[in-house]
This record gives C-alpha cells, sequence and structure tokens, in this order.
C-alpha cells in the first residue's frame, strides 16, 4: 500500500491571521506537521496542499511536495474533503499510486512520527475502513447554558454522580490526523466511513492552535514532552 501525508494548509484564517505560519516553538506551525511526518517510517511522501504561494515555499523548504490548491477549493466553506480529494487526483496524475491517505491537520501539532506509524500500521491491518487520532478523557462532565433553567448537564446525572471508577470511558477526536483510502474519500465526499477505527494519543495531545493563547501553550508542550527533536 503506497501510503502519502497530505496536510492541507490555506492561506486564509478568521481566527489567527496566518496561523498555518505563526512561530511555535521557533518554527512556523505548519513544519511541525511537515517534519512528523517525514520522520514516520510507515509515510513515503508529504505533500501539502495551499493557495498560498509563501505557504508553498515554507513546505518545500522543509521538505514537503507543493500542490496549489485552486481559489474555490480555498474558501472559508470549503472542506478538508475537497482539499484531500484535489490532491490524491494531483498527485496520482504524476504518476504515483496512493492506496492509503493521512490527513494531518498543521493546526495539531502535538504528535509525533510513532504516532502516525502506530495509526498506519493499524489501517494497514486491515480491521478499519478509516481511522481517526482520539484521546481518552476522564471526568469529562458537559453542560449547556440554558436561558430559563440557568445550566443543563448533557452526559451526566448530576443527582446521580458516579464514582471516576465507574464512568463510562469516552474518546475526543483530537483532529491530528485521519486515515483513509481514496476510495472511501471518493465514494463518500468523507474522510470516515465503513468500519471506523481510533488510534489513541496522551491525553496533553488533545490541544490544537484555534486562538492566539494556544501558541504558547503548544509550544510549550511540544518543547516540554520533547516532540520538537528535528
Amino acid at each position: 500500500m503506497s501510503t502519502v501525508a497530505i496536510i492541507p494548509a490555506r492561506g486564509g484564517s478568521k481566527g489567527i491571521p496566518r496561523k498555518n505560519l505563526v512561530p511555535v516553538a521557533g518554527k512556523p506551525l505548519l513544519a511541525w506537521s511537515i517534519l512528523q511526518a517525514l520522520a514516520a517510517d510507515t509515510i513515503e511522501s508529504v505533500w501539502v496542499s495551499s493557495d498560498d504561494e509563501e505557504i508553498l515555499d515554507i513546505a518545500i523548504g522543509y521538505g514537503a511536495s507543493p500542490i496549489l490548491r485552486p481559489s474555490e477549493l480555498s474558501s472559508d466553506d470549503a472542506t478538508s474533503e475537497s482539499a484531500w480529494i484535489h490532491s490524491i487526483n494531483f498527485i496520482e496524475a504524476r504518476g504515483q499510486s496512493v492506496s492509503c491517505v493521512v490527513g494531518m491537520q498543521p493546526t495539531s501539532p502535538l504528535r509525533s512520527p510513532e504516532d502516525l506509524d502506530k495509526a498506519v500500521r493499524l489501517f494497514k491491518g486491515g480491521d478499519f475502513d478509516s481511522i481517526f487520532s482520539a484521546v481518552e478523557v476522564e471526568d469529562f462532565f458537559m453542560w449547556r447554558p440554558e436561558a430559563e433553567n440557568g445550566a443543563r448537564p448533557i452526559n451526566y446525572d448530576f443527582k446521580t454522580r458516579q464514582r471516576r471508577q465507574n464512568i463510562e470511558k469516552r474518546y475526543l477526536e483530537n483532529g491530528s490526523f485521519y486515515i483513509f483510502s481514496p476510495k472511501l474519500l471518493r465514494a463518500q465526499n468523507n474522510r470516515l466511513g465503513g468500519k471506523i477505527g481510533m488510534s489513541l494519543m496522551e491525553k496533553y495531545k488533545m490541544f490544537q492552535i484555534d486562538n492566539i493563547e494556544d501558541v504558547p501553550l503548544c509550544g510549550v508542550l511540544l518543547t516540554g514532552f520533547g516532540l520538537d527533536k528535528f
């Protein structure tokens, strides 16, 4: 199975301007995903899809192959699925077969090459049609605000609060990466489908960069847990 990593990294961002190029622990945010994928034993090539020439130049500088994404696939409403399909078509048109895609999100830099390898091997084992990265969450009690009642619990009954040991395990999709075949993606226009598996990561890898305060937090976690050794 030919395995490629495809990283969508468009130029626009509402929350943080030029987010994919924001410095995190001494490197552009995008660079971490490229370096992690290049260091993975199971990934044969690494591609960055973007509508932005500066982002593509940075991607090339860190060792990825560039894919210029058309503007109609780079709007705020465009999906990662559309970028992945365009990228697969681009790669295959150049003579490289693709049977397994590691779809990475650069806004989730807290991962290691070993995380990627573990998930790819799980996928290649044949038990799952698609896989997403996840972390286990404990004592995760969710509430929603309500105009009339103040706040109401979503996933538990506070009147019969259970001991932590008795609470059903729950898992959070952390958005770090997804693994799927081109066939599944094209058929369902969705990164997930068929029999879906989870590839578990450490709890601290749940954080991603959505707001400016996430930048120093992820930087500290990258360096503190030794994920910056490239």
